[in-house]
């Protein structure tokens, strides 16, 4: 029985010391130690989270910094782009004007030349007029006839001997100078750009030798010096008297062109599209009617070879 009782009470000591060591709190290294792993990872992440702002805030303002240097960039180019048109813009304009005044000039000089190759040709006409004259004069002399005609420098034909009035002037109210002379200077002072002596010589020449066969030449010259000091309307007003009055001058094909391109500068679009497919029309093959033609493509028009 005393054994049994012994036995019981150590049995109760033991579950006592267990009961009391579940119950007892846990030991103070152990919470520590569980304390500074999670501190230390609490560090850990806070050390990351400011690394990764740290390397947000450089990424932005690297992006910022290209954003910026991409737009000062297309602002830049814009400008230069913008420079770069308005210089195209002048480029083309000056070369319509330096084209322009080209082909004037070498219209001019080809119109210079034209004329000397006339006057050419009538030098050897009259030259021809003065050997037949001579020989009838011998023939009759060693025939031992009177010639029949007493006059020295005229002939049985009555043609006009050199020098004679066909292109000198003579007479009141007529100019000191002849009319291959008058027409020479006014050519030469448009060429060099002497605008006001050279309308002035050509309205002389219309005034005098109205029915030469330059008086065309220097009526379209009126319209060129108009044109070329922009008075566009006072140009159309002498290339009309142009088309109205010689209707046999070589300038008709010219003086319809440059009228087009007046009206063009008037802003008479229609037209001067109207008489570029009229120089197409009445004059094809010319340098006009190629002349025409391109300004027609330039105008965004059909020539006349389409719309009829």
């Amino acid at each position: 029985m005393r054994t049994r009782w012994i036995v019981l009470t150590f049995t109760a000591l033991l579950a006592g010391v267990f009961i009391g060591s579940l119950l007892s709190p846990a030991p103070a290294g152990g919470v520590s130690k569980e304390m500074i792993q999670l501190q230390a990872s609490v560090d850990q992440l806070t050390q990351g989270q400011q690394a990764l702002r740290t390397a947000v805030d450089t990424n932005s303002a690297t992006l910022q910094t290209l954003a910026k240097q991409s737009l000062d960039a297309i602002n830049q180019l814009n400008t230069q782009m913008g420079a770069l048109q308005q210089t195209v813009q002048q480029v083309q304009a000056n070369t319509g004007n330096n084209l322009n005044t080209m082909s004037t000039q070498t219209q001019a000089v080809s119109d210079n030349i034209a004329d000397m190759q006339s006057r050419i040709a009538k030098f050897g006409q009259q030259l021809s007029d003065m050997q037949s004259l001579l020989q009838s004069i011998d023939a009759k002399v060693s025939g031992n006839a009177p010639s029949a005609s007493g006059v020295p420098g005229g002939s049985a034909s009555g043609a006009p001997s050199p020098g004679s009035a066909a292109n000198s002037p003579a007479g009141p109210g007529m100019p000191p100078i002849s009319a291959d002379t008058l027409y020479q200077n006014a050519l030469r002072d448009f060429t060099s750009g002497n605008y006001d002596l050279s309308r002035q010589e050509f309205s002389d020449y219309i005034k005098n030798f109205p029915t030469n066969d330059l008086a065309g030449n220097a009526q379209f010259y009126l319209g060129e010096i108009s044109y070329a000091q922009n008075d566009f309307k006072t140009a159309i007003t002498n290339y009309n008297l142009v088309l109205q009055n010689y209707p046999q001058s070589f300038k008709l094909a010219a003086s319809l062109l440059k009228r087009a391109y007046a009206e063009l500068e008037l802003g008479m679009k229609t037209s001067a599209t109207r008489d570029f497919r009229e120089v197409e029309r009445r004059f094809p093959g010319s340098d006009e009617a190629r002349r025409a033609q391109a300004k027609l493509r330039e105008l965004g028009a059909s020539s006349s070879r389409t719309t009829h």
